[in-house]
């Protein structure tokens, strides 16, 4: 892992010191599973159950936050047999999903989620016209429930399509009261109101933590990264992490520590596991 500076190299030693009293957040996307063409593809990192469930044994809650419906994630990274194991250690796994407008927990075992909000299924009739206008009908559209995305990695040029679409869909979705999240080779379109960062906020609040680290790769995380920053300013222990890649650099200048993927988020929980170790 690479650190940003010295002080970020405290803040991991104040994590470490503090380890019983940290909630650790960590998108899925680009962090705990890698980035694929095809995202029901998308499977947890091999190595991700098990550190998560070493990582639990020492931390107050882990929590995946991610935009992805919260019952795909669950699918997708085993997460019933991890939190069940990490419920061995007297410990919880939560998991927000589509930006924390969705919640499960390993204690209560159901998804409570909201009704899709106004506007979502006018934008969705509308949205195929728009695609065939820009050219981009072979797009993949993901209908999320309380969300929908257009992917355009599959497309000959991806990033081409992706600046192509960012403006006519933006105006559709806020000609129905919907916004737009920008991702990787991604567009989607949900309600407002609702973030990562407010994800963390609750997880602070309800288990009453005394530090948090949020590892992001996205867009999207960006909230999350506020969040922990303000965190930050009242005192809590913090830590950032950036899951680096080629496509997105916003977090960069946000984060304590830089690492390479998935691969390098699960190396920096093991080290964080045996350095609280001891």
């Amino acid at each position: 892992m690479e650190f940003t500076s010295a002080r970020a190299s405290q803040r991991y030693s104040e994590i470490v010191a503090r380890v019983d009293e940290v909630v650790v957040g960590l998108d899925f996307d680009g962090v705990l599973s890698p980035i694929v063409e095809d995202p029901t593809q998308a499977l947890i990192h091999a190595d991700a159950p098990q550190v998560l469930i070493d990582l639990s044994d020492l931390v107050r809650a882990v929590a995946v936050v991610t935009g992805r419906p919260a019952r795909q994630v669950l699918a997708l990274g085993g997460l019933d047999e991890v939190g069940d194991a990490i419920g061995d250690h007297g410990k919880e796994l939560f998991v927000f999903g589509q930006y924390g407008n969705e919640r499960w927990s390993s204690t209560q075992r159901r998804v409570i989620s909201p009704r899709p909000p106004h506007g979502l299924s006018t934008f969705e009739r509308e949205l195929p016209a728009l695609l065939r206008r820009s050219g981009a009908s072979e797009a993949f559209v993901e209908e999320k429930g309380l969300a929908v995305a257009v992917h355009t990695r599959r497309l000959p040029d991806a990033n081409e399509a992706f600046s192509r679409l960012l403006e006519p869909m933006s105006e559709l979705a806020h000609a129905h009261g919907l916004i737009v999240e920008p991702g990787r080779n991604v567009i989607e379109v949900r309600s407002d109101g609702q973030h990562k960062g407010h994800a963390v906020q609750t997880l602070v609040k309800e288990q009453a933590a005394g530090g948090f680290v949020f590892a992001g790769d996205d867009l999207g995380d960006i909230e999350a990264f506020e969040a922990v920053a303000e965190l930050r300013e009242q005192g809590l222990a913090t830590l950032l992490v950036c899951a680096a890649s080629d496509e997105q650099s916003a977090l960069l200048p946000l984060a304590d520590v830089i690492v390479p993927g998935p691969d390098g988020v699960l190396d920096l929980l093991r080290q964080l596991t045996a350095d609280a170790r001891g």
